[in-house]
Parts: structure tokens; sequence; C-alpha cells
């Protein structure tokens, strides 16, 4: 049996005062807070679920092409100047 903690709750009249400092509270902890009227839950404040094509961690896999030795020198020797020494 899994336990979770309690949630925040604010009534609606707080929530409306501190609505912007509320919001950046949800996003810096990423905790929800639960907004009451009469001390009934009426609504949620929970920050978003991170968008899976926002990572950006192999974004371009599959854009390039390979043409090539990606190790030999891109000219021939005799084309160095710095071995004509």
């Amino acid at each position: 049996m899994v336990i979770f903690p309690p949630m925040k709750t604010i009534p609606a009249g707080q929530f409306k005062q501190t609505c912007l400092r509320l919001l950046e509270e949800v996003r810096a902890t990423g905790e929800a807070i639960v907004v009451t009227k009469r001390g009934v839950p009426v609504a949620q404040l929970a920050p978003l679920a991170p968008d899976p094509d926002d990572d950006w961690l192999g974004a371009m896999r599959g854009t390039a092409k390979v043409r090539g030795d990606l190790v030999a020198p891109a000219t021939d020797e005799d084309e160095w100047e710095a071995l004509r020494r």
C-alpha cells in the first residue's frame, strides 16, 4: 500500500490574493496545490507534465548522412602547405 503525503490546500479567497506566488511555488517544487471553496476541493493547481518532444537528446537522430571516411584527411597530403617545407 502506497501512502501519499497530504497535498497542500488553500481557500479560494487566499488563492485569489496569492495566485502568482502560488504559480511560482508549483513550478519550483513540482507539488500540486488543491484550491477549496468552503472546505470543499474545487480545483487543483499542478505542474504540467514535461513534453516528450522537448527532449533534445537524440532529436537530430537520423538526419545526418556520412559521406566518405570520417577520420581520413579532407585533402591529399601533397596539398598540405605545412608538409612542403
